[in-house]
């Protein structure tokens, strides 16, 4: 249940981008901060319709992928593994009926589409390389930018499935660790369809798990720390269409089951400082002529 009596640090999206000296302050000490008209509304329609584009041109017929953070069963999939340099669509796990049938229209069905529609879509890419969000970057003080992957997530009407607490360096991890995660807003969420909600202060702790690949290629994750996340203690984000919520990869967060009639679609990227090591265990890896790129 999420804590009432703390709320996240907020702020008016600066006109550059670069937070202020007191923004990264709320920063470093809550490890997420809200920045309310980020992105020009007509950039987040432009984006859902391209979106809905991809959608339009992808036949659920093709993949039965599903996306779980509960049952990891994406982890032993091979078409999960391969969108690390593709535009992959992984279906809610409530989406289709026995008989293998989509309960519902494919836009309604898909829990998120990943993970590297900003190296390959002219319009995600032009949405995630703006010189507000460089700057933005540059005053979080990483030295070597590298966008590393993008999810558009759709959190569908009535079957969005709940994501369990976690903590995204487990999975985008370098050494040191240096994941910060770009959440925007493409639709307003609440607590009534699922917005995300963070642990403040929770980066502080120590990375709990961490995902890899074994030398046989197949994805586990260790327990390297048992101590519980604390997710009782969890702050919703309330969002509206434009604001964007800036997270350490260490920040505990999570996000309820959508069970309204409304979607809660948003963007994601992940970027890490190319000054730090990416190692070859990390599950999501690029081929040479599809590198990690910055700004």
């Amino acid at each position: 249940m999420a804590n009432e009596k703390l709320s996240l640090p907020e702020f008016q999206a600066p006109e550059d981008g670069r937070l202020s000296v007191e923004m990264r302050t709320a920063f470093d000490e809550a490890g997420v901060i809200v920045l309310r008209g980020f992105t020009e509304r007509r950039a987040c329609e432009a984006l859902q319709t391209r979106t809905s584009e991809l959608v339009d041109a992808f036949d659920p017929r093709s993949v039965r992928s599903f996306f779980s953070s509960r049952s990891n069963v994406q982890l032993g999939d091979d078409y999960f593994i391969r969108s690390g340099a593709d535009i992959g669509f992984f279906f809610e796990e409530d989406a289709f009926d026995a008989a293998g049938d989509l309960k519902q229209d494919k836009r309604h069905s898909i829990n998120k589409m990943g993970h590297a529609m900003h190296d390959i879509d002219p319009l995600f890419d032009e949405f995630s390389r703006t010189p507000e969000l460089a700057a933005l970057v540059a005053s979080l003080g990483v030295e070597h930018p590298l966008l590393v992957q993008s999810m558009y997530i759709f959190k569908p009407p009535r079957i969005g499935g709940e994501v369990v607490c976690h903590q995204d360096s487990t999975y985008l991890y370098t050494e040191p660790e240096t994941c910060i995660g770009f959440w925007f807003a493409i639709d307003d969420a609440d607590e009534d369809n699922g917005c995300m909600q963070f642990v403040p202060g929770g980066h502080k702790a120590p990375l709990r798990r961490l995902n890899y690949r074994t030398a046989e290629g197949a994805l586990v994750t260790d327990v390297i720390d048992d101590a519980p996340l604390n997710d009782h203690m969890s702050v919703p984000a309330c969002a509206a269409r434009g604001d964007l919520v800036i997270f350490h990869g260490r920040a505990p967060h999570m996000s309820a089951q959508n069970r309204s009639s409304r979607p809660r679609h948003a963007y994601t990227l992940h970027i890490v400082d190319g000054a730090a090591q990416w190692p070859a265990q990390n599950w999501l890896q690029r081929p040479a002529d599809l590198p990690f790129r910055g700004f």
